[in-house]
């Protein structure tokens, strides 16, 4: 299976899934952390993939999104963008508003 197939399973297959350096619990970087501290907040359900742990989907991804950085966001199969697009949405209410309009669950 390519990179871009497993991609899009990933993508398909989570309401919201987070590509990140490092894990929610231990984010490598920066900006992966201010991305799950938004994600947090928001109190939704998601899904994250260790762009570290497979060199293959680190740079599949960049190709997938034709973005240049990680974090990257997708929320019901759409990118949304990466760290600094979701804290300006977020400032902005619109993160919530699209995570509410994607009837995305709830954590648990």
């Amino acid at each position: 299976m390519s990179s871009d197939q497993r991609i899009s399973e990933i993508v398909t297959g989570n309401d919201v899934v987070l590509f990140m350096k490092g894990t929610p619990l231990f984010p490598q970087c920066g900006f992966s952390s201010k991305a799950i501290a938004i994600l947090e907040h928001l109190g939704v359900e998601y899904a994250s993939v260790d762009v570290l742990q497979d060199q293959e989907i680190r740079q599949g991804i960049k190709a997938y999104s034709d973005w240049p950085t990680i974090p990257q966001l997708y929320v019901k199969g759409e990118f949304v963008g990466g760290s600094d697009i979701m804290m300006e949405m977020f400032q902005a209410g619109e993160l919530h508003q699209l995570m509410e309009e994607a009837e995305v669950k709830a954590a648990e």
